[in-house]
C-alpha cells in the first residue's frame, strides 16, 4: 500500500529571499493567466484547447518576448507546473461525468505559490530545502520528513512563506488496533456528538472574533485605498483571518486525530453542506423569508468547518487502517432508537428528543439520539445490521430530515 503524506514547514526568510520567492510565485501566476487567456481565445474562436505539450511550446515563445524577459530567471519546471495544473483544471471542467468549475484568473496576493516536481533536495538533518535557481533555504523543523519526496510546493500565507513536501510511503496494509464502531452527529450547539455519549463543544472562533473583525473592516472602509494606513489595517485584517483559520484547523486536527486512533469505523451523515449554507435571499421578484435568521445559521454552519473535518478524518482513518462511512441523513433526527417510531413531533426542539409513541416516551439529548440512528444506518450499510430509518410500524410524514 502506497500512502501519500505532506509535511508543511515555515521557511526562514529575509527581505532578499522573500522578494525572490515572490518573483517565482508572480511568474507562475502570470503564466497561468496568460495561458488561460490564450485557451479562452481559442474556445471563443470555436477551436479546441491546446494540450499541455502545446502550451509548453507557447511558453518557450513567451520567454523570447522583450517584456517577459524575467521568465527566464525562474526555473522552467515551476512555470511548466502552472501549465500542467491549468491543463488538469480544464480537463476536469470539460469532464461530462463529473464537471468541475471552469478555472479562473489568479490575483496577486491570493494563494501565491509555485511547485517543483523535481530538482529539489531535502536536508533532513539541518532542516533545509534546496530550491532550484533559489538555493538552500532553512525551515522551522518540527518533525522528520519520512518517505520519498515527490514534489515541493512553496506558498505564502499572510506575511510568511511555507514549504510543503509531499512524500510517498510504501507500507503493508495497516491493521487498526481497535474494533470500535462509533456514530457521530455533527451540529452547531455541539460540534460532534458520538454514540458512546461523548461529545465535543464547538470552538466557533469566527463568532468570537466577528466583532473585532467588523470593527477593523469599518475602519478600513474610511481609509484612502492603497495608502500606508490602509495597508497597515489590511495587514491586521489578514492576520486576523489567518488566526481564525489556524485556530479552527488546529481544533479539527485534534478531534480527527483522536477519533481516527480510537475507532476503527466512524459513521457520519452525508451532509450537503453547500445546500445547507446556501443563501435564502432569493430574488427581487421572489424574495426569501427569514433571511436574517438563515444568514446567521449559514455563518454558524461554515464556522464549524464540517467539510474540512470530514476530509481530515477520512484520510487519517485510512492511514490507521480504519474507514469512514457516510449515510443518508433521512430521519436520523426523527426516529426513536428504543421503539423505532418515526415522527417529526419527536423532536419539537433542537436540544431535546422525546418519543411521542404511546407507552414509550423515550427522552434524551437530540444530538445523541441522532448519533445512535446514524450508527445503526452505517451498520446496515456494512451488512452488520438492519436499518429501521426508512420505515416504521406507525410513521408520520417525514419531509426533510
Amino acid at each position: 500500500m502506497i500512502t501519500r503524506k505532506a509535511y508543511k514547514f515555515r521557511l526562514k526568510t529575509n527581505q532578499t529571499l522573500a522578494r525572490k520567492l515572490a518573483q517565482f510565485a508572480g511568474s507562475s501566476r502570470l503564466v497561468w493567466n496568460k495561458a488561460l487567456a490564450f485557451q479562452k481565445e481559442r474556445l471563443n474562436a470555436k477551436k479546441s484547447c491546446l494540450s499541455y505539450a502545446g502550451l509548453t511550446k507557447e511558453l518557450t515563445q513567451w520567454k523570447k518576448e522583450e517584456d517577459l524577459f524575467f521568465l527566464k530567471q525562474v526555473h522552467s519546471q515551476a512555470l511548466q507546473q502552472s501549465l500542467k495544473n491549468l491543463s488538469q483544471a480544464l480537463s476536469e471542467a470539460f469532464d461530462k461525468t463529473n464537471p468541475k468549475q471552469f478555472p479562473k484568473f489568479k490575483k496577486k496576493g491570493q494563494r501565491d505559490s509555485f511547485r517543483y516536481p523535481q530538482g529539489f533536495k531535502i536536508d533532513n538533518n539541518n532542516g533545509r530545502v534546496f530550491l532550484p535557481k533559489i538555493g538552500w533555504v532553512r525551515y522551522n523543523k518540527s518533525q522528520e520528513v519520512i518517505g520519498e519526496a515527490k514534489n515541493v510546493t512553496v506558498s505564502k500565507k499572510g506575511q510568511h512563506w511555507f514549504v510543503s513536501i509531499q512524500v510517498e510511503i510504501e507500507q503493508k496494509n495497516p491493521q487498526h488496533p481497535s474494533s470500535s464502531v462509533v456514530g457521530g452527529d455533527l451540529g452547531i450547539a455541539r460540534f460532534l456528538t458520538l454514540s458512546n455519549q461523548k461529545y465535543y463543544e464547538p470552538i466557533s472562533i469566527f463568532k468570537k472574533l466577528k466583532a473585532k473583525l467588523a470593527k477593523l473592516q469599518r475602519k478600513l472602509a474610511k481609509k484612502e485605498k492603497f495608502s500606508n494606513r490602509w495597508r497597515r489595517l489590511k495587514s491586521k485584517i489578514t492576520k486576523l483571518h489567518i488566526r481564525i483559520a489556524n485556530t479552527r484547523n488546529d481544533y479539527l486536527h485534534k478531534i480527527s486525530s483522536e477519533l481516527s486512533k480510537n475507532h476503527a469505523i466512524v459513521i457520519l451523515e452525508d451532509l450537503k453542506i453547500i445546500n445547507m449554507s446556501s443563501s435564502a435571499k432569493g430574488t427581487s421578484e421572489n424574495p426569501g423569508k427569514n433571511v436574517k435568521q438563515k444568514s446567521g445559521l449559514n455563518r454558524a454552519i461554515l464556522d464549524q468547518g464540517w467539510g474540512e473535518f470530514i476530509r481530515q478524518l477520512e484520510y487519517k482513518l485510512t492511514w490507521n487502517g480504519g474507514e469512514l462511512i457516510q449515510v443518508n441523513p433521512r430521519n436520523t433526527s426523527r426516529k426513536c432508537p428504543k421503539c423505532n417510531y418515526i415522527s417529526a413531533e419527536n423532536r419539537k426542539t433542537q436540544a431535546t428528543f422525546c418519543c411521542q409513541q404511546k407507552d414509550c416516551n423515550y427522552t434524551a439529548n437530540a444530538d445523541y439520539v441522532g448519533s445512535l440512528n446514524i450508527r445503526e444506518a452505517g451498520l446496515a450499510l456494512l451488512g452488520l445490521g438492519e436499518s429501521s430509518l426508512e420505515h416504521s410500524l406507525k410513521s408520520q410524514p417525514t419531509e426533510g430530515v
